[in-house]
């Protein structure tokens, strides 16, 4: 005779929805500071903000050793995954535009010096794509925080990655770019725009993967524009929590794309 396992399995031990998510603990994680009813849907919007950088970081670990080993179809399917994640993100700034700043301002002050920009998977999103700006640290009390920032910006970036791609699709890259000293912001190169622009002409898997880092790039700067907007409605001019100088420091994000030697090379000549 069959025995359904299902009345034999220790409770303990058996798996639920709600144990494998977790869920307990993440419906728990929601701790408003005032009695104000959106003060939940501000906190809700950054926590999944923040649950979709952890998966951006390990897909982009994995667009990593994809471009290191070569693998074009594998990386244009982390890429777009990569893509659909930042429109998701971008997204979810209508969720939080639905609050007005009256209903924002009941709840701002006991914000106290917390801030979006004190968020550490973003910057550590930016390290991995290829920022070199130790003086982010600053803002960061723990050690738990730095690290993985501290790390990134000592690591390969994408776009090193995509160096090491493109060389072995045998384009010019130049050596020096190839093993130079990652610590260090990438310089222009016209050499490697040579190269870049070899890619764009072949038209074949090489020219695809830059693409999608080009489009990558601009998700990256819509999501930081969107972001920006979202931030003037709500407090204008005003010094922003955490002490930043709010809209005023956003703008200047965006200013300068992650990529740009990729710009250079794919604008109209």
């Amino acid at each position: 005779m069959t025995t359904d396992p299902s009345t034999t399995a220790d409770p303990s031990t058996t798996l639920t929805y709600s144990s494998y998510l977790a869920l307990d603990e993440i419906l728990a994680a929601q701790r408003p500071r005032s009695a104000e009813d959106d003060e939940l849907l501000f906190i809700v919007v950054h926590q999944v903000h923040e649950l979709w950088f952890k998966e951006l970081l390990h897909e982009l670990a994995k667009l990593q050793r994809e471009l290191c080993g070569g693998e074009s179809v594998p990386a244009l399917r982390t890429l777009h995954r990569c893509l659909t994640v930042l429109e998701v993100i971008s997204a979810e700034i209508d969720v939080i535009e639905t609050m007005t700043p009256y209903q924002f301002s009941g709840f701002r002050a006991r914000l106290g010096n917390a801030s979006g920009f004190q968020s550490a998977q973003f910057r550590e999103i930016e390290a991995v794509l290829g920022r070199r700006d130790s003086g982010i640290l600053r803002v960061f009390r723990s050690d738990r925080e730095r690290g993985p920032i501290e790390a990134a910006m000592k690591r390969p970036s994408v776009f090193d990655s995509l160096l090491r791609y493109l060389s072995a699709k045998g384009y010019p890259v130049p050596r020096d770019l190839l093993y130079r000293d990652v610590t260090e912001p990438a310089e222009p190169s016209e050499e490697l725009r040579t190269a870049l622009l070899l890619a764009r002409s072949d038209d074949g898997f090489a020219a695809r993967v830059c693409e999608r880092l080009l489009a990558l790039d601009k998700a990256l700067q819509d999501w930081r524009y969107r972001h920006i907007k979202m931030v003037e409605r709500i407090i204008g001019a005003k010094i922003g929590t955490g002490g930043s100088s709010g809209a005023s420091y956003l703008y200047r994000t965006i200013s300068a794309p992650m990529f740009p030697d990729l710009w250079a090379a794919w604008r109209l000549p």
